[in-house]
């Protein structure tokens, strides 16, 4: 998946050439309260030092102290969280904060713990979790409390609450990935070699359950377009009372091995990689589950005995346990993505699956984490957007639908929390506006859903395991992220970490200059609405004019025009400072606005996503404060291909472009993710053609600054080096920046000052005539 390796880049601001002006029918799809010509909005108040691109990047965090790791201890007694140190924000150590008394403390110093160079499998699966950092990067607490598994660099640590020491455990030779204690806190498990292992605490017996895992043939792990497309980091599940594990068997043999090389400044590295290219083939997996008493091995069969689709090519996104530990679920996915079956099974029949509900579309159907099996009756929660919008269904476990629990023109993001005992089911969702994530409950019987959250932004709720009580980890365009405990109905019962813009905060000297963007709506060629914002530069004079950078992602499952706090406005601030408009329109394809909406894309990519960009700069080739012959295109991943596509088939509207890591033929790119939106590249030949940037190349003039990290391994470096290629070929001058060692997301303060640093240079060089 391309969308989350975006979320460090902001958008730029470039020159644009002149263009006709909006004809009648065009300033008639114009929402006529965009923007006005006020003085931008300050978000905070605070000192007035102008941002320098190096303190983005630099410790102390800009946005404070900002934890990650969020968790309630299993008893609530505990807020537990990681935090970067002061001197150094990428390096983390686990903290605590007692409930009762609101206080906290350091929990654990990562520097207990051995800290060794990362192995290739585990670097790659931190890539795919977009983790990054050192020191405790991840842990979990036992069933009573009194214990954490902690691991870190391939090796395992129990860390005992009774008397604050910190065990490493006997896990052997090798390096330990994807450890995890069992649910009821015996055991603690892990995949090393390819294989799966359980060492149990008690008694620090090792036992090997599965022994075949090894080149192509991996157990427990996750293939890579399950952890990179289908948000599944892990192949094995236990079952709730630690009787047995589920577990995946993938065999990589008929996945082509591509040579990649990986560039870095003192060497290439030559890596071989199953990597399944759009049309290429795909894993071949299996379902197994091993019992831990005798560790017998027992296959689940995948599809039904009186199913007419016996097809092998297929996707196993999610696997469930029910509570009580008898049956299994999983969801079975045609390749095609256009079935979407959950499946249950019983331990004592696995060869005989029952479908209890099936999910079927002409573009495609989104995979969620929001299945949940109710201990206090037969039935489960399932979401769906069969009607249009991701909605909450009742289902019993013979697949009937009890009751649709919410519905309207309005999406859920997640089911969040059950309380079975009260009744109530809660989630997040954008009943209220699709530019905020607010948390709702609804009871579960079906009935009125109500807002929980109080706050105007973005609200991600961490809920206790056993009560209605939540950590809401909350952040605006105006509050950098602050965590907060509430009760049931939302009620604030402590801080965790304010967080306040105050003085001594890293922001507060800069604050008084940080910009509020103004909202807007335009309407697409179709009628369905486009959410923008706009942030004016400052100091701001109403009768000037500046160029426009315009900041776009543009891709499926990804949203930009949101009131929150994100470290990729950062470079957004920074532009507004030096005199540049930084305008961001959500097109068609983006997240959160049903169906319609995002399947406008569906065999056809950067055709009307590139249309409804060109609609924005018509929009504001209106405004008499932008310069209409000076507006640029900023993007990376997704953002990147957008840019390239807008600069080569809009020459007219954008002087010049930032393209970063693109996608550039996304024959290219893998198959989960590509043919979702374009289908099969047989069936869908004409499509992958207009949907790559290569046949627009001859359009190309000037102004084209493109950058890649060399050692790519999601959006492969051969994408940009086929572009340069091809623009050399035409005899067309462009500048381009690569990164020696440098992944998709282009992680490192150096890296970073340098890269912005090149970015403002190469706008200031572009627009210098506007400025």
């Amino acid at each position: 998946m391309i969308k989350n390796r975006l979320t460090w880049f902001p958008a730029s601001s470039l020159k644009v050439r002149a263009v006709p002006l909006l004809i009648a029918s065009q300033m008639a799809m114009i929402s006529t309260a965009m923007i006005s010509t006020t003085t931008p909005a300050l978000a905070m108040e605070g000192g007035k030092l102008p941002l320098t691109i190096e303190r983005m990047n630099a410790s102390p965090a800009l946005a404070g102290t900002s934890p990650r790791g969020l968790k309630l201890s299993p008893d609530g007694l505990r807020v537990t969280y990681l935090a970067g140190r002061k001197d150094n924000q990428s390096f983390y150590d686990l903290w605590q904060m007692d409930v009762k008394s609101g206080e906290s403390s350091l929990l654990l110093n990562a520097d207990k713990l051995a800290t060794n160079e990362l192995s290739d499998e585990e670097k790659a699966r931190r890539e795919r979790q977009r983790i990054y950092g050192e020191g405790i990067m991840e842990y979990f607490w036992a069933d009573d409390s009194q214990a954490l598994l902690i691991p870190a660099s391939g090796n395992l640590y129990y860390f005992s609450l009774v008397d604050n020491s910190v065990t490493q455990l006997p896990i052997g030779e090798g390096f330990a990935t994807d450890a995890r204690l069992s649910p009821k806190g015996h055991f603690v498990s892990f995949v090393r070699d390819q294989n799966l292992y359980v060492l149990d605490l008690a008694t620090k017996k090792l036992q090997a359950m599965t022994t075949d895992g090894g080149g192509a043939i991996k157990n427990a792990m996750a293939e890579f377009v399950a952890q990179e497309e289908m948000d599944r980091m892990t192949g094995y599940w236990w079952a709730p009372d630690e009787s047995a594990i589920a577990f995946t068997r993938i065999d990589e043999s008929a996945v082509e091995q591509v040579t990649r090389n990986e560039i870095y400044a003192d060497g290439i590295k030559l890596t071989e990689q199953r990597y399944p290219a759009a049309g290429k083939n795909n894993v071949d997996i299996a379902l197994g589950v091993v019992t831990l008493k005798d560790k017998a091995i027992n296959w689940v069969s995948l599809r039904e005995e009186n199913s007419k689709d016996k097809s092998k090519d297929i996707y196993l996104p999610r696997v469930d346990w029910l509570p009580d530990s008898k049956h299994l679920s999983f969801q079975w996915q045609s390749r095609d993505q256009h079935q979407l079956d959950l499946q249950l099974v019983a331990l004592d029949a696995l060869t005989k699956p029952k479908t209890l509900v099936k999910e079927r579309s002409d573009a495609w159907v989104n995979l969620n984490n929001d299945l949940h099996f109710l201990k206090q009756q037969s039935a489960f929660i399932w979401a769906s957007e069969r009607d249009g919008f991701n909605h909450l269904y009742l289902f019993d476990l013979k697949g009937k639908l009890k009751t649709q629990l919410t519905k309207g023109e309005w999406a859920v993001d997640e089911l969040e929390y059950i309380d079975e005992t009260a009744g109530w089911v809660y989630f997040t969702g954008r009943k209220d506006t699709p530019i905020e994530k607010q948390l709702y409950r609804v009871p579960l019987a079906g009935g009125k859903v109500e807002r929980v959250s109080k706050q105007a932004g973005m609200h991600n709720p961490v809920f206790a395991d056993n009560q209605s009580v939540y950590l809401d980890y909350f952040n605006s365009l105006s509050q950098p992220p602050q965590i907060s405990l509430h009760g049931d109905e939302g009620q604030q019962l402590a801080w965790v970490e304010q967080n306040a813009v105050k003085q001594g905060h890293p922001l507060y000297d800069y604050a008084g200059l940080w910009q509020i963007p103004e909202f807007g709506e335009l309407k697409a060629e179709d009628g369905q609405v486009l959410q923008t914002r706009l942030f004016k530069p400052v100091p701001f004079d109403a009768s000037k004019k500046y160029p426009v950078v315009v900041r776009v992602y543009g891709g499926p499952h990804a949203q930009l025009v949101t009131n929150s706090w994100s470290e990729q406005d950062y470079f957004t601030q920074y532009l507004v400072q030096q005199g540049y408009v930084v305008f961001q329109l959500d097109n068609r394809g983006s997240a959160h606005r049903g169906t319609q909406f995002e399947q406008v894309i569906y065999r056809h990519l950067g055709e009307a996503e590139v249309n409804d960009q060109k609609l924005g700069v018509e929009y504001l080739r209106s405004q008499p404060f932008v310069d209409a012959d000076n507006v640029a295109i900023y993007g990376h991943s997704y953002g990147g291909y957008m840019a390239l596509m807008s600069l080569f088939k809009a020459p007219d509207y954008f002087k010049a472009a930032i393209s970063g890591a693109p996608v550039t033929d996304w024959r290219l790119y893998d198959t989960h993710y590509t043919e979702r939106y374009l289908g099969h590249p047989e069936g869908n030949e004409k499509g992958y053609e207009a949907s790559s940037v290569f046949p627009y190349v001859k359009n190309y003039q000037a102004g084209l600054l493109m950058y890649h990290g060399m050692a790519d391994d999601n959006v492969l470096f051969e994408n940009s080096t086929r572009v340069y290629k091809a623009l050399q070929d035409e005899g067309k001058l462009f500048q381009m920046i690569d990164y020696p060692g440098s992944k998709h997301s282009m992680r490192g303060e150096k890296v970073r000052n340098h890269l912005y640093r090149s970015l403002a240079d190469f706008l200031d060089r572009q627009l210098e005539s506007a400025k």
